[in-house]
């Protein structure tokens, strides 16, 4: 089986998109979810590459479904060595036809919480394991280890996955709080 379908052809090469039934939908992201995802996606990619335990990913494509042509973008993913092995080298073109091990989701301003659990459901639906809903608003991530198994993690709580053995990171420390004017505080 090919490992790669090119992305749609009515797109510049550099449009975050999915494609949801078929139809290609701009992904709109904020600022603040993509410096969540690099704070989150930085600190688990170091631990995942010095132990070869797979690979980290943000703002990748993965063809969930070949046939409704069913491609989702998460903002962070890790892909284990078990599904794609690290001695393997990653495709170099196209879309990857592939479910991630965990898919990482953050809340932007222009998400509704209808199409975030819509993106949940998938994810389980298509072989992922795990997914984590941020949200970075209120400090917290929901942790979906099945649609009817979630756990909240509050800034002062540990974030962990079994996916990744003896990683953890502070909620906290990867999601600043917001001012009252919306600006974070003490990021950096």
């Amino acid at each position: 089986m090919i490992a790669v379908l090119n992305q749609p052809a009515s797109l510049p090469d550099d449009a975050l998109y999915e494609v949801v039934d078929g139809v290609v939908v701009e992904k709109a992201v904020s600022i603040f979810a993509v410096w969540i995802a690099n704070e989150i996606g930085f600190l688990l990619n170091t631990h995942v590459r010095t132990r070869r335990l797979g690979w980290v990913l943000t703002e990748a494509v993965f063809v969930l479904d070949v046939t409704s042509n069913l491609r989702r973008r998460p903002d962070l993913a890790f892909v284990s060595d078990a599904r794609w092995p690290v001695a393997k080298s990653l495709p170099t073109e196209g879309d990857w036809i592939l479910s991630p091990d965990l898919a990482v989701e953050i809340a932007s301003p222009s998400n509704t919480l209808s199409e975030l659990l819509g993106k949940v459901r998938e994810y389980f639906e298509h072989g992922v394991a795990e997914v984590w809903l941020v949200v970075p608003e209120e400090r917290l991530v929901y942790v979906y280890r099945s649609p009817r198994d979630v756990t909240v993690r509050t800034a002062v709580d540990t974030l962990s996955t079994p996916l990744v053995p003896d990683w953890s990171v502070v909620v906290g420390d990867v999601i600043p709080a917001l001012s009252e004017s919306g600006e974070t505080q003490g990021a950096g």
